[in-house]
């Protein structure tokens, strides 16, 4: 009998689809209807686990499943015995301590002798004590930014995306205690064979990661320019160059990286290329 695999996922909530998109953009096929909480992937040795996101470290480390999907807040924040061993590129935000916009607490220093709410106690005591900051926390679930109008704390330690909740409650951000996204957890202890199924997975995502922050690009170039606008594009290795039915021109095909993007076309540009087309690229193997 094949062994098996067993993925913690989180069951609902802001890194489910994520998750589910990285799976299915891997080829596996899993399918959850009726909101089932365990399956079977039809094509990959993986059993996927649908649970709370804040049991999933409990569950890697206890080898409940095998490894887990979750966010590096909630990681860190367990104190689990698990390893990082992927960082997955979604579900990206900070874990800030906010204050009234319009209060007198304007810095971290400010909060000594103060009450705090969190659901993230064990983070934030850390930071304060790295800091020798004396403050009282409150440990609370859900709806943390509510807690200063309705006098239960001086200040908030919650996780913040876009801002806009801090916004609508009057809040300003003094301090970002963490960087967080969803990462890829795994239990210490894994047998050879998981090992196996699991370095196949992480070769799928780091694939599907690496289309993501690349763009693949073709453009017509004058070949009297070819040598300058190749060498803005080296490519995987190097540029594909490709003659032009047109005496004079060639087809350059390469890829660029996303963060590069803007910057590099304005110098394509400058140096004469000319047609240039931005394809996404669905898997990057290199």
């Amino acid at each position: 009998m094949q062994e098996i695999l067993r993925i913690a996922v989180q069951k609902s909530g802001r890194l489910y689809e994520g998750s589910m998109k990285l799976l299915k953009e891997c080829g596996i096929e899993i399918s959850n209807g009726n909101n089932q909480l365990r399956v079977t992937a039809a094509n990959f040795p993986v059993e996927v686990f649908f649970l709370r996101d804040d049991d999933i470290p409990e569950y890697v480390q206890d080898a409940v499943a095998d490894i887990g999907f979750v966010g590096e807040n909630v990681v860190t924040e367990s104190d689990k015995q698990t390893d990082i061993i992927e960082k997955l590129g979604f579900g990206k935000c900070r874990l800030s301590i906010a204050v009234p916009k319009n209060g007198k607490l304007q810095s971290v220093s400010d909060l000594n002798g103060k009450k705090i709410a969190t659901s993230y106690p064990f983070i934030l005591s850390t930071f304060l004590k790295e800091r020798n900051i004396t403050a009282s926390i409150h440990e609370i679930s859900g709806s943390v930014e509510i807690a200063p109008k309705i006098g239960l704390a001086d200040a908030i330690c919650d996780l913040v995306s876009s801002g806009s909740t801090l916004f609508t409650n009057e809040l300003k951000e003094i301090e970002v205690i963490l960087s967080s996204e969803a990462v890829l957890i795994s239990n210490k202890e894994l047998s050879g064979n998981k090992k196996i199924i699991l370095e196949s997975l992480l070769f799928r995502i780091r694939s599907v990661k690496k289309a993501r922050n690349n763009k693949y690009v073709l453009l017509n170039a004058p070949n009297d320019k070819l040598d300058m606008i190749c060498s803005l594009l080296p490519g995987m290795k190097s540029p594909t160059i490709l003659p032009l039915a047109e005496a004079g021109w060639s087809s350059v095909h390469s890829v660029i990286n996303e963060s590069d993007f803007w910057n590099m076309i304005e110098k394509l540009k400058a140096a004469g290329a000319q047609g240039i087309l931005i394809i996404p690229i669905e898997k990057m193997i290199i």
